[in-house]
């Protein structure tokens, strides 16, 4: 069979595939509204204090944690969600705490500034996570982790950004507050011991929204041309 025909056969066989299979198939206007969600998915930090609908939050997290990637198909994340007003002014203290060290590190003619930003919702945002994942899971026997047991959390960061997307598609923002000491929070929320802290997040309806970054808007620091970061064949 000559190579244009067989290539053609494969495209063939490869749309019968998909036919048979019910696979969607999306068109640009999709592709043009997915692009534009993922440029409107910004760290919020300015919320509304209205309450979500009742469940919304729950069956968004439900969905984001049966569509998530996950090394070996473990599923280690762990979401706990932190209502106890004691719990929270736990989490506000130990990010206030950390938030002065971090501060010490900045480069002094940097200080200024960082001490200018906001850098999290915990006094406004009427939903928190604090989410973890779960060292000894047994769910995927191992498979794929035995030489980057690290997989496991990069798989909790991609349920966590699964669930940016599908919150922010319904008009929903959320923050990642990353300015925490992880075995504090730990001893707080009573966690087991198995269980590594990978981020707390704030979720409520955001007072202001923008496709550009707020690190960005504030000067903190510029986004990089992504051609800066595709690197070609090592040569």
């Amino acid at each position: 069979m000559p190579l244009m025909e067989f290539s053609r056969f494969r495209e063939l066989r490869a749309e019968n595939d998909r036919k048979a299979a019910n696979e969607p198939r999306f068109d640009d206007g999709f592709r043009r509204k997915l692009e534009e969600l993922l440029y409107w998915r910004r760290d919020v930090r300015h919320f509304s204090s209205v309450s979500l609908p009742q469940d919304r939050l729950e069956e968004t997290l439900e969905l984001a944690c049966d569509t998530a990637p996950s090394v070996g198909n473990s599923q280690p994340w762990r979401f706990i969600k932190v209502s106890d007003p004691e719990d929270r002014h736990a989490v506000v203290r130990n990010f206030q705490v950390s938030n002065e060290e971090a501060l010490r590190f900045q480069a002094r003619e940097r200080r200024q500034l960082y001490a200018s930003m906001k850098l999290e919702g915990l006094h406004q945002a009427p939903e928190q996570l604090a989410v973890f994942c779960n060292e000894e899971t047994k769910q995927g026997h191992g498979l794929g982790q035995a030489t980057m047991p690290e997989t496991r959390r990069y798989s909790v960061v991609m349920a966590i950004h699964t669930l940016w997307l599908l919150l922010r598609g319904q008009g929903i923002g959320m923050g990642w507050v990353s300015i925490l000491d992880p075995d504090q929070l730990k001893r707080d929320l009573a966690v087991p011991e198995t269980w590594s802290f990978v981020g707390y997040l704030c979720i409520g309806y955001p007072l202001r929204a923008s496709p550009v970054a707020e690190l960005e808007e504030t000067g903190w620091q510029a986004r990089e041309k992504p051609a800066a970061a595709i690197m070609h064949e090592h040569s």
